[in-house]
Order: structure tokens, then sequence, then C-alpha cells
């Protein structure tokens, strides 16, 4: 648990140096309002934290989820879109106006309307992943 209010506390400190805002006014983010997932570093990175919002809209156990392969919150034919938003992210150190297409552990599909993505920096500056606030999202129907 030690690993998971660490990575909470890193959220918190590089959202703000990087936006220039509060990710939340409390540092617990595991009862926040909107979702917040985040992944390492690596060539196929690993979610390493999600909070209740965000296990619950990918209908994942916090055990589960952080052994997945972050690029499995998207299906197949979008893995070229999501792989622009992550470089995009990469280049600019954040993007506040994602929107798009993701599915839950069920195969069921939704659309991210309002989200904010942004490179997770540690205090000594140095590249830790990437993480995503989802404001907003809605339920979309499956393809036939």
């Amino acid at each position: 648990m030690d690993k998971i209010l660490r990575q909470m506390e890193l959220l918190h400190t590089s959202f703000k140096a990087i936006t220039q805002k509060h990710l939340h006014t409390n540092k617990s983010l595991d009862n926040a309002p909107f979702a917040v997932l985040s992944h390492g570093t690596g060539s196929d990175p690993i979610f390493n934290y999600a909070n209740k919002a965000a296990l619950e809209l990918f209908e994942y156990s916090l055990e589960d989820l952080i052994t997945l392969p972050s690029r499995l919150s998207a299906e197949a034919m979008v893995q070229s879109e999501r792989d622009r938003l992550l470089a995009r992210v990469s280049q600019f150190g954040y993007v506040d106006d994602y929107k798009g297409v993701r599915v839950s552990k069920s195969g069921k599909r939704f659309q991210i309307d309002k989200a904010i993505v942004w490179n997770v920096i540690d205090a000594q500056g140095n590249y830790q992943g990437q993480a995503a606030v989802l404001y907003e999202w809605h339920q979309i129907k499956p393809y036939k």
C-alpha cells in the first residue's frame, strides 16, 4: 500500500508541476469524483495506479489492473490513435483536450469526452510514466 501512496503523491506533484493546476484538493485520489490512472515506463508500460472510479469504469480490481499493459485499455483498431496521443503527451508534457474510445475488461466500450493526460515526472525531473484524469465519459454501443 505504501507504493500506492507514493504513486498518488507523485501524480499530485507532477500534475501541478506540468499543468500549474491542482489535481484534487484531497491528497487521496481514491474517492475522487473522476477517474485517474497511470502507467510506468517501458516499451509496453504496465498500469501502476487507478482510483476507485477508474477501476469501476474499466471493470478491474487494482490487483488485476496493475499487471495489465496500458495498451490493452484501447481496442486494437484504435491503437494508432492511442500511440499518437502518448507521443503528443511526450512532446508537450500534457494534453488537456483528449477524447477517445476505451474498452473495459468485459468488452464494454466507452467514449472519454474530457481528459487530461500528462507525463509523470519525479522531484528530480526524471520521467516516471504517464497518467490520465478522466472527467467525463459515457458508454457506447458495441460493434455489430
